[in-house]
């Protein structure tokens, strides 16, 4: 579960009645696809043969620059079938794809992506280097955030941190 009760009015598009505009969505769509294919290999390593995940990022990426529609690209959600396939690093780095397609269709997603690709790289790391690979991945991610949504995402992470199993404190 990654959102709480109340949805924050900026990360809920103008059109239903938030503050996020458009542009932003789309960033935010955008470095969610970055955060999943970041540990894409995680799973591609342990499924060579299945491509949904990959295809669910190419479509939000799609969707992040207007080439498809977000009901197009919401119909992504068979990477969260090849997660239930999967286990350890490979299952959180396919469920780290859902979750950013699906922010096509509600832009609090971005968190979930982000968080799942923390989850991936400490489920792939060595024992007693979990942490500080979640760490190390948690920068990567902030170092990628775009200027026009970081406050955002920063003040998102610090208020959903806890739902988000902690992945945050980096």
């Amino acid at each position: 579960m990654i959102f709480t009760k109340e949805r924050d009015p900026r990360l809920v598009t103008v059109r239903r009645g938030g503050t996020l505009q458009d542009a932003d969505h789309h960033r935010l769509a955008a470095w969610a696809a970055d955060c999943a294919e970041h540990v894409l290999h995680h799973f591609e390593r342990a499924r060579p043969g299945d491509d949904r995940p990959r295809r669910a990022i190419g479509l939000a990426r799609a969707w992040a620059r207007g080439e498809i529609t977000m009901t197009q690209a919401r119909r992504a959600a068979f990477a969260n079938a090849a997660a239930r396939e999967a286990s350890d690093a490979a299952k959180q780095a396919a469920l780290a794809t859902a979750q950013a397609v699906a922010v096509s269709h509600v832009p609090a997603h971005e968190l979930g992506a982000a968080a799942y690709a923390i989850r991936a790289a400490r489920a792939a790391a060595s024992e007693g280097e979990q942490e500080q690979a979640g760490r190390l991945e948690c920068r990567w991610q902030r170092a990628r955030l775009p200027d026009e949504i970081r406050e955002l995402v920063l003040d998102d992470q610090r208020l959903r941190n806890e739902v988000c199993w902690y992945a945050f404190d980096c």
